[in-house]
C-alpha cells in the first residue's frame, strides 16, 4: 500500500470503507498516527457522511488525565486483500486518523526526502 507525505508533513494513505458487508465503497485519506492504539478515528461529519451504525458509548482517559465519553461504530475495511471489520471513534477533528492496531504486523516507512509512504 502506498501513500504520500503532504506540505504539513503528515504520512497519509487512502482506504476503501463501507458502511456494511455489501454496500458502496468509499476512500477516505487518514492520517496515520502511531500514538492512537485503536482502529480508526473520524470526525462526526465523514462518519454521518458515510452511514455508520453506532456500536457503543465508552468512557476513556487521556493524556492529560481527564476522562471523556467516547462513541464508537462500526466499519468495514479492504484491507490487504481482505474486508475486516474496525471500530471507529468519532471525534471532531478534520482528518481521520488510522491508528496502530491497523498497523499490527505491518512494516510502515515514512520517507521525508521524497515524500512517500509505503505500508507492507
Amino acid at each position: 500500500m502506498k501513500g504520500l507525505v503532504d506540505d504539513a508533513l503528515r504520512a497519509l494513505l487512502e482506504v476503501n470503507t463501507r458502511s456494511q458487508l455489501s454496500g458502496p465503497t468509499k476512500s477516505v485519506t487518514v492520517w496515520i498516527d502511531t500514538a492512537f492504539n485503536g482502529y480508526l478515528v473520524f470526525p462526526r461529519r465523514l462518519i454521518e457522511e458515510l452511514g455508520l451504525e453506532q456500536e457503543a458509548a465508552t468512557d476513556a482517559d487521556l493524556a492529560d488525565g481527564s476522562r471523556v465519553t467516547l462513541e464508537s461504530y462500526v466499519c468495514y475495511v479492504e484491507w490487504f486483500g481482505s474486508l475486516i471489520l474496525a471500530q471507529v471513534i468519532a471525534n471532531e477533528g478534520g482528518l481521520p486518523l488510522l491508528g496502530t492496531e491497523m498497523l499490527a504486523g505491518r512494516v510502515l516507512l515514512v520517507d521525508y526526502s521524497p515524500k512517500r509512504v509505503s505500508l507492507e
